[in-house]
């Protein structure tokens, strides 16, 4: 277990990621820019916490990368477990804290970053399901898509652009959560080569 640990980079990749995180979503959670937009004439008023999240994501793609899949197709041990239960840990622990940051704080934006980030994280785990190097470029793809085109007109985005939607609202909360455990899911069951 151990090896898988460090074989997984945890302790130097996605500790000092998560630490990023929680950081970034206590500093910026109210901060935002005017962004134009692609599809209407005003512009999109795009929080920073948007682009948040990708911190983890793009860290977690890393370490799972990382798999030996010679080695681990001998192991003892259940690594699809182990990695669901990091992927878990991580996942549940920025959730946390962004609820934590948004109680605090009051702020909407930090709540929604949590919602966000499981979302991202199951869809960087379906993209990588689907073909490893995507795991990286989906969730970021996904991201400058809704900060560009997100936005039917001023501050209403589309139901598509999920990550845009206030925190609130409950059907995309629920959406989320079903893409973080369906990719969580995939991932478990999907053999690598």
């Amino acid at each position: 277990m151990t090896l898988w640990f460090k074989v997984r980079r945890a302790h130097t990749v996605l500790v000092p990621a998560l630490a990023a995180f929680s950081m970034m979503i206590t500093v910026v959670h109210e901060q935002y820019v005017q962004l134009p937009s692609l599809l209407s004439a005003g512009g999109n008023r795009i929080f920073l916490l948007q682009l948040v999240p990708l911190i983890l994501t793009s860290a977690l793609a890393h370490s799972l990368a990382q798999a030996v899949t010679e080695i681990e197709a001998t192991a003892q041990r259940n690594l699809r477990a182990l990695d669901a239960a990091l992927i878990a840990a991580l996942a549940a622990t920025a959730v946390l804290t962004c609820l934590a940051v948004g109680a605090v704080s009051g702020s909407q934006e930090a709540t929604m970053a949590g919602r966000n980030t499981l979302f991202l994280i199951g869809l960087m785990l379906l993209g990588r399901a689907v073909r490893e190097q995507a795991a990286t470029a989906l969730p970021v793809g996904w991201v400058f898509a809704v900060m560009f085109v997100g936005y039917r007109d001023f501050h209403r985005p589309w139901p598509w652009a999920v990550t845009l939607h206030p925190a609130d609202f409950l059907p995309t909360s629920g959406f989320c959560l079903l893409v973080f455990v369906s990719g969580l899911v995939l991932h478990t069951r999907t053999r690598r080569i």
